[in-house]
């Protein structure tokens, strides 16, 4: 099939041409300003997508073959034109598939141009069973949930560099058959150059060599990241409201005045500052790696990590709830400061550790973890892959701030850990994990109460 000067102006419009923006780049002498052809030609031209003849004449009249019109659109998409047409990009990358390969172009690498959002996503099904007494009483408290998480993860190409991101989950109880309607938990920007990273709007806040020993949420604000092996991190910006608060034995200080028939607290629910810097170091393949920090946070529930407050509001030091606001504001921050280090010994295992304190409050105020990991289970992207690991954990409830306290230790304890992950079949995954520990806080009876926790996941990707 023969495609006229017509296929030209095909590919001209996938470049974006416009009015008389290059008339004066173009070299054939065969095409006046009055031709028909003449703009989009010239735009062509000017981007090196049509060469013409050594003559310096452009044929526009005669006949072009299928392989000069793939040579065409491969050397448009070299040059990654703006404003792109997807729905002609997506015909023209089909219909010229085998020439385009004959050339030598991967029509792989040019259908990212056709498909400008990418869709990622997994439904995962989750059992908890807990056994936990925090205050050492003698009772079982044996609870159990299952439920599970639609979870999609759109990705949209803006530019070269930058990228927009969101996630959206939807949840659902096994046990009462109840679901919430699919909520917009993420959405940024995102900027990737060779040794630079920003990213802007509500964000992952997971810092990779903590290992969700502070962190496992959201934030809404930037981050930039700058370095290739050493990297220097900055963050700024806000948690949800009620995300964090003074707690102890993983309870915080409303469910412990509730659950002993006192005065429940007036509890802030304005949304809490966080600041921080990071340092991080990572060989990538073998040998050490680690990092340290500093987080700045501001909050007024961090008032219930003193126990001077804790005592004089139950103590009837205040006069009325604004004079213990007043009091608050003397106690709303939180100072953490934290170190991590691990060792590679090869591709499979790993040993890593971490530590935190919280060196504004006195009431459970640091956390550590340590833990071998064998295998090479990632996200199941192959059929066969497995890990193994064990650990011990301690969770400050004011340290661990908002931290992976969901699979085994529980926030307000310390103990061990074991765990493996499977994958039978490929983007298929088993996960189970059991810790078994005791409390941090001392009861009535100055002991700590036991703590136990079996977890198990099954996760689909897509």
């Amino acid at each position: 099939m023969k495609k006229t000067v017509a296929a030209a102006l095909t590919a001209a419009a996938i470049l974006g041409a416009n009015g008389t923006s290059f008339a004066a780049a173009n070299p054939f002498s065969d095409v006046p300003a009055g031709h028909w052809a003449y703009n989009s030609v010239a735009k062509l031209a000017a981007v090196g997508v049509v060469e013409g003849y050594g003559d310096g004449t452009y044929l526009g009249d005669r006949n072009i073959t299928r392989y000069e019109m793939a040579q065409m659109i491969a050397k448009a998409m070299a040059k990654n034109p703006q404003g792109i047409s997807k729905a002609e990009l997506d015909r023209l990358v089909a219909e010229f598939r085998d020439e385009l390969e004959a050339l030598g172009v991967r029509v792989d690498n040019l259908e990212k141009y056709a498909d400008k959002v990418t869709w990622h996503g997994k439904i995962e099904y989750t059992y908890h069973q807990f056994k936990q007494d925090p205050f050492n009483t003698g009772e079982k408290a044996k609870t159990t949930s299952n439920g599970y998480i639609f979870r999609l993860d759109p990705q949209a190409e803006i530019n070269d560099h930058w990228t927009a991101n969101a996630r959206l989950d939807g949840e659902g109880d096994m046990s009462s058959d109840e679901t919430t309607d699919v909520t917009l938990v993420r959405a940024w920007a995102e900027g990737n150059y060779d040794n630079f990273n920003i990213k802007l709007g509500k964000f992952e806040f997971y810092p990779e060599n903590e290992a969700g020993l502070i962190w496992d949420t959201e934030i809404s604000g930037a981050q930039l990241t700058f370095g290739n092996k050493w990297k220097f991190s900055v963050t700024g910006g806000r948690l949800e409201k009620d995300e964090l608060q003074g707690a102890v034995n993983g309870m915080t200080v409303y469910d412990v005045t509730d659950a002993f028939s006192l005065t429940a607290p007036d509890i802030d629910t304005d949304p809490s500052t966080v600041v921080g810097l990071r340092i991080d170091y990572d060989e990538t393949d073998k040998g050490f790696y680690g990092g340290a920090g500093w987080y700045y946070v501001k909050d007024d529930d961090f008032a219930w990590t003193k126990r001077s407050f804790v005592n004089q509001y139950y103590g009837g030091v205040f006069a009325d709830d604004d004079e213990a606001k007043s009091a608050m504001k003397r106690y709303n921050k939180a100072n953490l400061w934290t170190a991590n280090l691990g060792y590679k010994f090869n591709e499979k295992a790993k040993l890593q550790g971490g530590y935190v304190k919280n060196t504004k409050a006195d009431i459970e105020n640091a956390s550590w973890q340590a833990e071998f990991i064998y295998g090479d289970y990632d996200d199941a992207s192959k059929k066969g892959q497995w890990s193994v690991w064990t650990g011990y954990r301690q969770f400050g409830s004011n340290a661990t701030l908002v931290g992976t306290t969901e699979d085994d230790a529980m926030l307000g304890t310390r103990g061990w850990v074991i765990g493996a992950a499977w994958a039978p079949f490929k983007n298929i995954g088993v996960i189970a994990k059991y810790f078994n520990g005791r409390y941090i806080t001392e009861g009535f009876d100055d002991k700590t109460g036991k703590a136990q926790k079996l977890f198990g996941r099954v996760e689909f990707f897509f």
